[in-house]
């Protein structure tokens, strides 16, 4: 384990320099000057000369590629650059902005990954059955359902009709005291939101991974023995059919942060979303630099904690191939 972490983690390196490098390659093929956007309207009857050294300030001269050079060189020193976009350094809106968004992509997940099994598993212990069904087509409908359209719907239906729910914020209106109540109170609709987006990909796997394993042969000599059903699932087929789970865990990190970009902008939730909508509009390298670092963190974490935890449940798995 320990040297799959230590190759992975060398790995890392130039993947994350490359995907720092494209997004520095798109912002500047982008329409959209960041000086002209900084300055906005107050800058139409500026001069060229007053344009020009505003551009230095701003690191936005020279081609993507200096662009890109100069800010890892600051980046590796320890200076993640100044947000032009929010006029503050870079640091201090990674760190006022990244703990609310760890906070509802955590409880997500944790949600959806052990209601997903139980349901998957509860599914394919009747195939074709009544219940099984049901859990299948409902799967299906939420997999194409947006994520922002499921929020604005439990925005109208919690929040508007019902009124059992606050429609969005972090705070009561008109308080600005931020206390757990009220932060636990203004989670309930995009956690709940955020992890029904997710689940039908856990409950089809669970159930596909547990379908197949009670087609194993051990599954089989289990029944034959006269096991009990309930034992047979629990005690043979379970820790098999739930591997896939484990890797689908790490590849849904993607589909995770954008769910959760898209419902934190429905539910104004003081994440990274505003961060990252407005670095994207503006052409903010500096801030769009390090998201883009932490949610390609976030993917490469995802997947070697999923290898690994695979590696821990089937002993079978040489991790040195991996």
């Amino acid at each position: 384990m320990a040297r799959l972490a230590a190759r992975r983690l060398l790995a890392a390196v130039p993947v994350l320099a490359a995907v720092t490098l494209g997004m520095f390659a798109l912002a500047a093929a982008s329409p959209f000057d960041p000086v002209r956007q900084y300055v906005g309207s107050d800058g139409v009857g500026a001069s060229q000369e007053t344009i020009d050294a505003l551009r230095a300030n701003l690191a936005a001269e020279g081609t993507f590629v200096e662009q890109w050079w100069a800010w890892l060189r600051s980046a590796l020193a320890g200076d993640l650059g100044q947000s032009s976009a929010l006029h503050q350094p870079v640091a201090e809106v990674v760190a006022e902005r990244l703990g609310w968004s760890a906070l509802l992509c955590g409880l997500a997940f944790v949600l959806a990954v052990p209601a997903g099994a139980a349901l998957g598993v509860l599914a394919a212990r009747r195939p074709g059955g009544a219940f099984d069904r049901a859990v299948t087509a409902v799967s299906f409908t939420l997999q194409a359902a947006p994520p922002f359209w499921l929020a604005l719907l439990a925005v109208w239906l919690f929040a508007l009709r019902l009124g059992v729910l606050p429609a969005g914020g972090l705070t009561d209106t008109g308080s600005d005291a931020v206390t757990p109540g009220a932060v636990a109170e203004h989670l309930i609709l995009p956690v709940a939101v955020l992890a029904v987006s997710q689940l039908p990909w856990f409950v089809l796997y669970a159930r596909q991974g547990t379908l197949d394993a009670l087609q194993e042969d051990p599954v089989r000599g289990a029944r034959a023995r006269g096991l009990s059903e309930r034992t047979v699932l629990l005690g043979h087929a379970l820790r098999s059919g739930l591997l896939p789970l484990l890797t689908l865990a790490g590849t849904r990190i993607p589909e995770l942060i954008t769910g959760a970009l898209l419902v934190e902008t429905v539910f104004s939730w003081p994440g990274i979303a505003s961060a990252t909508v407005r670095a994207a509009t503006a052409t903010d390298f500096p801030l769009l630099a390090t998201l883009t670092v932490l949610s390609a963190c976030a993917v490469l974490a995802g997947n070697l904690v999923a290898d690994l935890l695979y590696g821990l449940a089937d002993p079978r798995i040489d991790l040195d191939e991996m």
